[in-house]
């Protein structure tokens, strides 16, 4: 199978500033709209991955972790952990694939954070039917992100 191209060119974080490469044999992933180092995402798509038809293209933070939806429900601990974004400009949610230059311990703060969302952040969330990480899932986090058996400093949701 030959890869696809990725549908949006390198560019430069709107967040820190940083220079990301959109090429696929770097990150793993195609579509590429998030910064591997702040992990700030940019407002592109509008009904699927790599579409980039949204108007809105304000920055999107961060906010927690979930894991990939199974056809009808989350697999208990079996699915692909993803980023859950927070458009600054209109507000919506998406979840992202998280790429293989993606920093580690920057995901497991954003983790750690997303224990202290605001409610009407939370509200939204449950509303999109996304199910997010809590703090019992913080040895799954740490598998998926070091591996088994990497020595981490244990990050305590806040």
């Amino acid at each position: 199978m030959t890869p696809r191209p990725a549908t949006f060119g390198d560019f430069r974080c709107a967040h820190c500033g940083g220079l990301v490469s959109s090429a696929h044999f770097v990150s793993g992933v195609h579509n590429r709209n998030h910064c591997p180092y702040c992990l700030w995402s940019r407002h592109l798509d509008l009904y699927s991955a790599g579409d980039r038809l949204s108007a809105c293209k304000a920055p999107m933070q961060p906010v927690a972790l979930t894991l990939k939806r199974r056809r009808d429900k989350y697999g208990l601990g079996r699915g692909e952990l993803m980023l859950v974004h927070q458009c600054g400009g209109c507000g919506s949610l998406s979840i992202n694939r998280i790429a293989a230059d993606d920093d580690a311990r920057t995901l497991l703060g954003i983790f750690s954070a997303s224990a202290a969302l605001p409610a009407r952040t939370r509200d939204l969330v449950q509303a999109g039917g996304i199910e997010l990480l809590g703090p019992g899932d913080l040895p799954l986090v740490q598998l998926r992100l070091f591996g088994q058996g990497a020595q981490v400093p244990i990050a305590q949701p806040a």
